[in-house]
């Protein structure tokens, strides 16, 4: 009898071991493969409507092997794009990050407010604008067969679109060494593009010249 009690006391305690253990053992796994930037990002101190729904994705080796890690966030707000803006410069400033004056910043015009920062061996883009919704030409154009609402009864044709507010983030994130708007630019040196083409005559240099007599 005694010996059994010893195995059930002993079988408690290793399962008691092992259930206190793999709580820690989890979250130490899970954080050391986690990406640290995706953590910095997350310790933004943004409020919580401008941060409701987030999606992360990241492709590339974070030691730059063959190619460097590219992470990019996608996150959706219950402000305006103004408003929300706002609340991200003040965040990234807050958190170390500098704006970085470059060109193309953006490579193209957007909609919205885009601005770039750099921190240590990081740069950041981030891109704030209205959700798609309220862009969209064909949102308000009429159906072949008209929508229904939430009670199953049709919508006018000519019905306004529903409402649509907030804003959405982007943000992404390279190593420098990898962002080519830090790279060596190609030479804009005339010397490289050949050489200037002869001035085009304007006067005839035979004009006063007559033929001779036959």
């Amino acid at each position: 009898m005694r010996e059994k009690r010893r195995l059930k006391v002993a079988a408690l305690v290793l399962a008691t071991l092992l259930v206190l253990g793999a709580l820690p053992l989890f979250f130490g796994i899970r954080a050391a493969t986690r990406d640290p930037v995706f953590s910095a990002l997350d310790a933004l101190s943004v409020p919580q409507w401008a941060a409701t729904q987030v999606e992360d994705d990241v492709y590339g080796s974070r030691w730059c092997l063959y190619e460097c890690r590219f992470r990019e966030r996608t996150v959706e707000s219950e402000q305006g794009a103004d408003q929300t803006a706002q609340a991200y410069q003040q965040a990234l400033t807050d958190d170390g990050w500098k704006t970085w004056q470059v060109k193309p910043c953006p490579e193209q015009k957007v909609e919205g407010h885009y601005t770039c920062w750099r921190r240590d061996e990081l740069t950041l883009d981030l891109w704030v604008r209205p959700p798609t919704c309220t862009t969209d030409p064909l949102a308000g154009r009429p159906t072949v067969e008209p929508p229904a609402d939430e009670e199953g009864a049709p919508v006018s044709p000519g019905a306004e679109p529903p409402a649509c507010d907030g804003a959405v983030v982007s943000i992404k994130v390279r190593n420098a060494i990898d962002d080519e708007r830090l790279k060596p630019q190609p030479s804009t040196d005339p010397s490289l593009t050949g050489e200037d083409p002869d001035p085009i005559l304007t006067d005839d240099p035979l004009s006063g010249l007559t033929a001779p007599p036959s």
